[in-house]
């Protein structure tokens, strides 16, 4: 039997189903302390959509999961071993130990890899930092971590550093920095009330404002999802409103493109901004319950939330009932039904649509999805006015987009700017010019999977819609810029394994297309012919956007940077 690694265990899930259904007089059965042990870290028989949430209680508590303990809480919540097998081997960000493997290292030191940190040193970082650590610490190669304005970041439990090099590891090790911090500065519930903060909800609850004058609003100001996909907000939320009752609403927080880091910005100021427009999106469209899907990387963030959603639940407690859910290291949760499956406990995988989640959600109800930031500006556009959020753009856009800008640049993180900013605006006047030393060659549009363009066409505006001629999209506006000093070509081969890593392992074009690729990528001479059909298969396709935009950086280089595909002496 072959094993695709990308299939996240399914083969082997399968394979203990099947013996357990062969043989089940011979499942032992789960030891009394290990069963309460389980019990006292996850409650009684837990309902079946928080597998992963008691999955995550039980790796916090002892580092790892092992056999026993998986069987422990399989009994607890009356599902066959082999489906919490499955879901816990899913995920990355869950160590299932095997019968006669030895547990991890009591301390895991992760080191991200992906395009902005590799362009900053992560590959040397890992090098030394390797040769520099005893065997109490497991260094691990991770995808995205979030914090791309200070590349390269490696995580020392769950204790991001920034900027990092191998002395300030060292010194979170021997300090013992292992939890994540607060954030610092972030506007607390009375600090947002004082500035006129929850005014807008109140409004809406005592009927001062009707639910059609605000998606009338939403709608004036040509909002659209900020997550990615660009759909209008006020369109989604009359959809979703002439659903029948009960409707849920599901918040996705799972910005796992790398390159992408707005979200995390604007929570660690505003938490509350967010929040607001979330209560306000619920009372218009008469949702009964909330879940808000937060990735794992954001540990500090996570505990921040808590501490405000308790806060935000006192002070309206008729607001629908909220849920905090954890994500567990896995970027194909950031598509809307993969993160719902995950919500529901199950393997973070896209369903086939339609039914579209407007229609059957979350549980089967209808459900509203959203990332944050579109979230975010709603009481600024209702107080403001949907003409002044409009009327923001250039070049004949409308509205403000927040980038998210890595790389080669003087001055990196989220720059709140007109939409239709083309990339050389960008730079001269939010990120202060290009590095000392470096020009401007390439640049990724859309994050990852957004494609490349080379410098000719950095007088292009950046928005919905105007970068699809190229062969590229603005995606959730993660700019990441290469300099002469760097190679498209490398750039999408990162890409790439990225994908590779990600896939779900649902659909066969993504699973096999994207190991494929890299690997064909990896070559000193590319094959463009097979690469070209092979980007082909991935398009037309697979199940969900993963495998449908992981060909875009491989097409671009094709298209705009052929030269580098030229062998050199």
């Amino acid at each position: 039997m072959v094993v695709v690694p990308e299939a996240r265990g399914i083969v082997e899930a399968r394979a203990i189903l099947h013996n357990s259904r062969m043989s089940r007089r011979h499942v032992r059965p789960v030891p009394a302390a290990v069963l309460e042990e389980v019990r006292s870290l996850v409650g009684e028989a837990p309902r079946r959509d928080l597998l992963v949430e008691c999955l995550h209680r039980i790796q916090d508590a002892h580092g790892h999961l092992d056999a026993e303990r998986l069987a422990a809480l399989a009994q607890l919540m009356k599902l066959a071993r082999a489906e919490v097998y499955e879901v816990a081997t899913f995920y990355h960000h869950f160590d299932v130990v095997r019968e006669g493997e030895a547990p991890p290292p009591p301390l895991t030191l992760r080191v991200c890899d992906s395009l902005t940190c590799a362009m900053a040193g992560a590959e040397q970082l890992i090098a030394e930092i390797s040769q520099s650590l005893g065997d109490g610490v497991r260094v691990q190669r991770v995808p995205c971590v979030g914090r791309c304005e200070c590349a390269p970041v490696a995580v020392v439990g769950q204790n991001p550093v920034e900027e990092a090099d191998v002395h300030a590891v060292r010194y979170a090790i021997d300090a013992g920095a292992t939890e994540a911090p607060l954030p610092e500065g972030a506007r607390r519930m009375a600090g947002y009330r004082a500035g006129g903060g929850y005014r807008l909800y109140e409004d809406c609850v005592a009927g001062r404002r009707s639910a059609e004058e605000i998606i009338a609003a939403l709608e004036h100001a040509n909002l659209r999802g900020l997550g990615g996909a660009g759909f209008p907000a006020g369109r989604k939320w009359r959809v979703v409103r002439d659903m029948p009752a009960p409707r849920l609403m599901a918040v996705n927080i799972d910005e796992g493109e790398p390159g992408t880091f707005k979200d995390r910005f604007y929570l660690e100021r505003e938490p509350h901004r967010f929040l607001e427009g979330m209560l306000i999106a619920a009372w218009a469209v008469g949702i009964g319950k909330i879940y808000v899907y937060l990735r794992d990387e954001y540990a500090g963030l996570r505990a921040l939330l808590a501490e405000e959603l308790d806060a935000l639940r006192a002070a309206f407690p008729q607001a629908p009932e909220i849920e905090l859910r954890r994500g567990a290291g896995a970027y194909v949760c950031g598509e809307e039904s993969a993160m719902i499956e995950s919500i529901e406990g199950k393997r973070g995988q896209p369903r086939l649509r339609p039914p579209f989640v407007a229609e059957v959600g979350l549980f089967g109800r209808p459900t509203l999805e959203h990332n944050m930031e579109t979230l975010y500006w709603v009481r600024e556009i209702v107080e403001r006015g949907a003409g002044w959020f409009a009327a923001q753009g250039r070049h004949g856009r409308k509205g403000l987009r927040s980038f998210s800008v890595s790389g080669r640049v003087a001055k990196p993180g989220v720059h709140l700017a007109p939409a239709g900013i083309t990339l050389r605006e960008l730079i001269d006047e939010f990120c202060e010019g290009m590095l000392p030393g470096h020009e401007l060659y390439a640049y990724l549009p859309g994050g990852a999977s957004g494609g490349i363009l080379p410098a000719r066409l950095a007088d292009v505006p950046l928005d919905f819609d105007t970068l699809q001629e190229h062969g590229c999209f603005i995606g959730s506006a993660a700019i990441i810029v290469l300099s002469q000093h760097d190679s498209a070509r490398a750039a999408a081969l990162n890409a790439m394994r990225f994908f590779a890593h990600e896939s779900c392992g649902k659909c066969t074009p993504c699973r096999v297309g994207t190991a494929k690729a890299a690997e064909l990528m990896a070559r000193k001479t590319w094959d463009t012919g097979l690469l070209k059909e092979l980007a082909q298969t991935m398009q037309d396709a697979s199940i969900c956007g993963l495998g449908q935009a992981a060909p875009n950086p491989l097409l671009s280089v094709l298209k705009f940077f052929p030269h580098e595909l030229e062998e050199k002496p």
